[in-house]
């Protein structure tokens, strides 16, 4: 139960901040700031201050849908911080998008500081990846120095682009501007965009990365932001870090779980986002052509770094590895054109696209090539071995001050070999899974994909659990102090199940809705009488191309948003529309996302008419209040595209138990869509529009009224 000493504090935090912002309380916040209180509060401790596992199973997290303009982040920060530190537990707060990241950073945090009266120490969490690192610049200047403008630094990748007098002059830059204390070597910081390319010759992994061993340590941009995390009561990250973290076990990145309140903003995102890190795929030319050139640079590496001892040994049993695994991945070419039945996808002008995928049903991989994974397991099981030993040898070399091998050879050596040994290890988890049937309830996904490559083609195997809910619940639910999830749309059709399906969550968790603040009278939601239904593509298509003139030619003043389920649709339809509509629209991938909305802004600024195109990441996340946006048109119900693999074997998987993979997933995860979809046009409390949807399903089919009566309480003129 919460103490009343804890709410004494988050009440006194909570009214300083109100008077210090001068604003007035809201029903929505105060509704979640007393859910997540009560939820943190009632978590039962044993002697040693840790949560008592047995008295709070699952009543320890706290699921919160809040609707737009409820004052989420200042929700949560104000109920969790407290209880933080009442704790004596770290607080971190996960996004999923860098924008919300650096909201929390930059603007409610600090103003949570000025105002409530709470005393706490903020740190921002970014994985190695956004940061540079500084052996590696030294290396590379070291090498463009000696080998001039076109230097190709084949040693760290299968295919390095040679690096031309721009990529010269901007590594010399970032030498200096670190060197004179103006820039920071986070990624995020530098003055122009870097493109990936440019960035992954400077910047690592935890498994090229010495750590301590390195000599630029006290140097290193990364180490200097992560020595703050240890110091912080409050530490904001993403949920791409905190997966990482997880995957390394908990507590390698951040605090560890049981030490730590989660709160996980944007929790919609945390499944698939899951799902991606515990997939497994590697490709087979590609890799064949790794273990070639890997065999070619071992040589030269004993050469260079060999001890004539424990390192030299490991390294001589690597040859004949190397040999038989790209022996076996030779064999695995043919048999996965001759098991797999791979269909030229056509585009639109006849144009082929090698983009086609074959997934094995039920996940059961055929036993010529199970008998084959098993094998490669085996090879890349004792190569994973013997180059980890490599490391740890590297590693000791390089700790101790007298090494006959020079450091600066260990440094330039020891990224390549951590390079070798994770590519070692993600294809033993990915052959070790296409090696074994699924043990549990619940199947793996399993398909291959056709993928270009250099003007040829590879075969990309991939693995991928079909449901990120049991890893998440050992992970990360039963493990934690606390957590709080948060969302604007975390229901589906009204109900939780979507989420607990999907993300694991316990049913005894405490789960809330808390109104939005705003007044949805001032939206009406129309679906025209002469809409028809999306199911026919053409006729749908022609449709849309007929009434967007006249509904866009409605509207008095301000911009307008479109959004379309299908690249391919949204370009017949703004090719197919008169040239002096085509010169007010903008659509997604003629530019940037920051540049479209730029351009946007400054029309309707103007007094002029602008109307976006967009996808479906346009259908979330776009912040576009006031004139910016007055009309939202939904061209189509956002059912999912029914190819993605991982869904496919989803559905396949719950209608072998009986279940209706259309009701059970289809419709819930296009209710949500919609939702977020309908999101975009109300923004603040003042704003006011149209919502108009041309697809007629959402009236005949019967899930249609599931799905409207799932929308917020819109003025409706449905013909």
């Amino acid at each position: 139960m919460l103490s009343e000493k804890d709410k004494e504090s988050i009440q006194n935090a909570y009214r300083q901040f109100l008077n210090g912002r001068e604003l007035k309380a809201r029903y929505g916040q105060k509704l979640m700031i007393a859910a997540i209180a009560r939820t943190l509060g009632g978590i039962e401790r044993n002697g040693a201050g840790e949560r008592d596992h047995g008295k709070t199973d699952g009543q320890h997290i706290c699921v919160v849908e809040a609707g737009t303009g409820t004052g989420k982040t200042v929700s949560y920060l104000l109920a969790a911080i407290p209880m933080a530190i009442a704790h004596d537990k770290t607080l971190v707060v996960s996004t999923a998008t860098v924008a919300l990241q650096e909201q929390i950073i930059l603007k409610d945090l600090p103003e949570l500081v000025r105002h409530s009266g709470l005393k706490f120490d903020v740190a921002l969490a970014k994985g190695r990846g956004r940061y540079l690192c500084l052996s590696k610049l030294d290396q590379l200047l070291t090498e463009l120095t000696s080998s001039g403008v076109g230097a190709s630094l084949a040693l760290y990748e299968d295919e390095k682009p040679q690096v031309d007098e721009a990529g010269v002059k901007l590594y010399r830059e970032m030498a200096d501007e670190l060197a004179s204390g103006r820039w920071d070597g986070d990624r995020d910081n530098w003055k122009d965009t870097l493109e990936g390319e440019d960035w992954s010759r400077v910047t690592t992994d935890h498994r090229q990365c010495s750590g301590r061993r390195c000599p630029h340590v006290s140097s290193c941009s990364f180490f200097r932001a992560r020595e703050s995390l240890g110091k912080s009561r409050v530490i904001v990250a993403n949920h791409d870090l905190l997966l990482a973290d997880l995957a390394l076990g908990g507590g390698a990145i951040l605090p560890a779980p049981e030490d730590s309140i989660y709160v996980l903003d944007e929790a919609h995102h945390l499944p698939d986002k899951a799902l991606n890190h515990f997939a497994h795929h590697s490709r087979v030319g590609a890799t064949t052509g790794w273990l070639d050139q890997a065999n070619k640079n071992l040589s030269q590496l004993l050469g260079e770094i060999g001890d004539g001892g424990e390192l030299d040994r490991a390294g001589e049993d690597l040859p004949a590895l190397f040999a038989s695994a790209k022996q076996k991945l030779e064999m695995a070419w043919p048999l996965i054109e001759d098991l797999c039945e791979f269909e030229e996808e056509r585009g639109r002008g006849g144009q082929q696209s090698r983009s086609a995928r074959f997934r094995f049903e039920g996940g059961v991989v055929p036993e010529p090539l199970m008998q084959l994974a098993d094998q490669l397991r085996e090879d890349f099981d004792e190569m994973e071995a013997l180059l980890g030993k490599m490391v740890q040898v590297v590693q000791r070399m390089m700790e101790d001050a007298h090494s006959p091998v020079p450091i600066v050879d260990l440094e330039r050596w020891y990224p390549v070999l951590g390079g070798w040994h994770g590519r070692a290890e993600a294809n033993l988890q990915l052959w070790a899974n296409y090696s074994r049937e699924d043990q549990g309830s619940v199947p793996q996904a399993r398909w291959i994909t056709l993928v270009d490559w250099g003007g040829s083609f590879d075969f990309e195997v991939c693995s991928s659990p079909i449901l990120a809910g049991k890893t998440l619940e050992y992970s990360l639910w039963r493990r934690c102090y606390g957590a709080v999830l948060t969302s604007a749309t975390l229901t589906a059709l009204g109900r939780f199940d979507r989420l607990k399906m999907r993300a694991g969550t316990p049913d005894n968790a405490s789960y809330e809705v808390v109104p939005s603040p705003f007044d949805f009278s001032r939206a009406e939601l129309r679906v025209p009488k002469d809409a028809v239904e999306a199911n026919n593509a053409d006729l749908h298509t022609d449709a849309v191309i007929g009434a967007l003139p006249d509904l866009l030619a409605a509207d008095e003043e301000g911009g307008a948003l479109v959004l379309f389920a299908s690249r391919r649709q949204m370009e017949t339809v703004y090719e197919s529309l008169p040239g002096t509509w085509r010169n007010r629209i903008l659509m997604q991938g003629q530019q940037s996302r920051q540049q479209l909305l730029e351009s946007h802004k400054k029309s309707v600024d103007k007094g002029g008419r602008s109307v976006l195109f967009g996808l479906a990441s346009f259908a979330e996340g776009l912040d576009l209040p006031g004139n910016y946006c007055r009309h939202v048109i939904i061209a189509k119900l956002p059912f999912a595209v029914p190819d993605d693999p991982i869904e496919a074997a989803l559905a396949e998987w719950i209608e072998a138990k009986g279940g209706n993979p259309f009701m059970q997933i289809t419709v819930p995860d296009a209710a949500l869509k919609l939702v977020q979809a309908c999101g975009r046009l109300l923004r603040t409390e003042r704003d006011s529009g149209t919502i108009t949807l041309l697809d007629r399903r959402i009236v005949t089919k019967r899930y249609g009224r599931a799905m409207l009566d799932s929308l917020p309480p819109f003025r409706r003129a449905i013909s």
